[in-house]
């Protein structure tokens, strides 16, 4: 598997990427997460997550939007392939 494939990710981000199951708000997102802390999942998981291209917005054109939600990109679908056994 090349470096391009399987780029290191934080744990944060790796529990964003297995975590995600088709579209999800972030509520749902937090709650498989076991997370409560709306910031610090911004911070520590969402954002990186979307900014490294693992993740993506349905509604990229309103990303405040109370119906937005996340789902893989491909980049985070290869990840996730590429570290199952």
């Amino acid at each position: 598997v090349t470096p391009q494939v399987t780029p290191q990710v934080t744990p944060q981000v790796e529990n964003v990427i297995r975590g995600t199951m088709g579209e999800m708000t972030r509520s749902e997102l937090m709650g498989v997460l076991h997370l409560k802390d709306r910031m610090h999942f911004a911070r520590e998981y969402l954002l990186p997550a979307l900014h490294t291209g693992f993740i993506e917005l349905t509604i990229p054109d309103k990303p405040r939007s109370s119906r937005q939600k996340y789902r893989l990109t491909d980049k985070g679908r290869a990840w996730l392939a590429s570290t199952r056994p």
